[in-house]
């Protein structure tokens, strides 16, 4: 049986539908992330399993046990939020220790564990300081020792890194994967950033309108895009309707078709004529627009050099990887 199973949940607000019939699993130890464009639902789902939120029926089951009826604070479930919601008036010490005291641990072993915690997020010499002498990388850091240091059985992430310069959350998103996979903590995180969910997770559900539309690893969702909806949500594809794709291909083509940019070739020796209409550089990679057969597509290609570049107006010729080629619905 899987560690989480969310079986059949459904929630309303005013009578309109947040989700319905929802169903995934998940095992001990996954790092699962939650992805999708804002009011899809996703962080909806999250408070439910922390019992934030109440739902309107359906199965929330922790480790074999229906976990619905219980109050959030006996779930065993640790939640970090976007906003951080330290105490400012507490030290950083006390806001980790408060989960602790609300559990009555004896104070010995509270300050052994909050010693932990606070070393695993790399804070040990920061115990006195307040959260205003905090940035907002360490803020964050805070938060997600107050969360370990309970021991859950299960952890939320609800977008705790939205509201992070790039850097920081970029090396914030390393260390709670780092943690995550030291303590072998069942992870459920939710984000509409698909950086963050393609380099942090064990699998990813997709989320749209309610309902999950796709799920897996990184690499499934990136190069199997199940429709429309996903294909354009995960990377840069191309989208083009049926009309553009027989006239790109020179053959008919009954659906829309995804093309991922950086299966496409640009050079001189490939098999179709095209025109460079716009580059920008986006640091490792150049990204051309590029018209072909009055169809213009996107084009990643790898900034090894200078001399590589091609210019606004330049004709190129260019081939596609029919391997990368993807009907969607």
């Amino acid at each position: 049986m899987s560690f989480v199973s969310v079986q059949n949940l459904q929630k309303s607000y005013a009578g309109s539908p947040v989700f319905e019939n929802i169903d995934c699993q998940i095992e001990r130890g996954e790092f699962v992330t939650l992805l999708g464009p804002s009011g899809c639902g996703k962080s909806t789902l999250l408070r439910c399993i922390a019992g934030l939120t109440p739902v309107d029926g359906g199965q929330i089951l922790l480790d074999g046990h229906d976990i619905v009826p219980v109050s959030p604070q006996k779930r065993g479930i640790g939640m970090v939020f976007q906003s951080y919601a330290l105490f400012p008036n507490m030290t950083v010490e006390q806001n980790v220790a408060f989960g602790l005291r609300m559990q009555k641990v004896k104070a010995d072993e509270s300050q052994q564990r909050v010693r932990e915690a606070l070393d695993l997020v790399e804070l040990g010499s920061f115990a006195g300081r307040y959260p205003h002498q905090l940035s907002g990388g360490q803020c964050q850091r805070v938060a997600l020792a107050r969360s370990l240091v309970t021991r859950p059985r299960l952890l939320l992430l609800d977008e705790p890194l939205s509201a992070l310069d790039a850097r920081i959350r970029k090396h914030l998103r390393e260390q709670i994967r780092a943690i995550q996979r030291e303590l072998g903590l069942t992870t459920i995180f939710v984000t509409h950033d698909q950086e963050e969910a393609l380099t942090m997770s064990d699998r990813i559900f997709l989320m749209n309108q309610g309902r999950i539309v796709q799920s897996g690893d990184a690499e499934t969702l990136y190069t199997a895009p199940v429709d429309l909806f996903a294909a354009g949500f995960i990377g840069n594809y191309n989208l083009l309707d049926a009309d553009s794709a027989s006239r790109l291909l020179q053959r008919p083509v009954a659906g829309r078709l995804a093309i991922r940019p950086e299966s496409i070739t640009l050079g001189v020796n490939g098999e179709l004529d095209a025109e460079v209409r716009s580059h920008s550089l986006l640091g490792n990679v150049i990204r051309y627009r590029v018209q072909v057969r009055d169809v213009e597509l996107v084009v990643d290609v790898l900034n090894r050099s200078p001399g590589d570049l091609h210019a606004d107006g330049q004709r190129v010729s260019l081939s596609i990887d029919p391997t990368a080629l993807r009907e969607v619905a």
